[in-house]
């Protein structure tokens, strides 16, 4: 028993997708699947399945000025106060930043 497969474009959707493509660029997508009444999901698909679709390049992310670690504030903590601060381990960071302004202050 043979099965027929039901084509989800025609020859003219797959023409007009193409040069609207060409034309629109990654931006257009949405109009073009407004234009022949499929989602922006099954025209890339299908944009890929033709291989003239490009991806847009991923933003390089920013990667930003975190200060010192936890480890390193509780290493300049456990200088100040002259004890071990293992307990602190569980303390956020803005918590151990406190606590060295409060003993920095403290000590001077």
């Amino acid at each position: 028993m043979a099965t027929t497969k039901t084509a989800n474009y025609t020859a003219a959707q797959i023409e007009k997708m193409v040069e609207m493509y060409e034309e629109l660029g990654n931006e257009g997508l949405e109009t073009i699947g407004e234009a022949i009444g499929k989602s922006v999901r099954s025209v890339r698909s299908k944009l890929v399945r033709e291989g003239v679709y490009i991806a847009s390049p991923k933003k390089a992310s920013v990667k930003k000025e975190m200060g010192p670690t936890k480890k390193e504030l509780l290493n300049d903590l456990e200088a100040i106060l002259g004890f071990d601060v293992t307990p602190l381990q569980g303390a956020t960071k803005a918590g151990i930043e406190s606590l060295i302004a409060y003993a920095s202050a403290k000590s001077a």
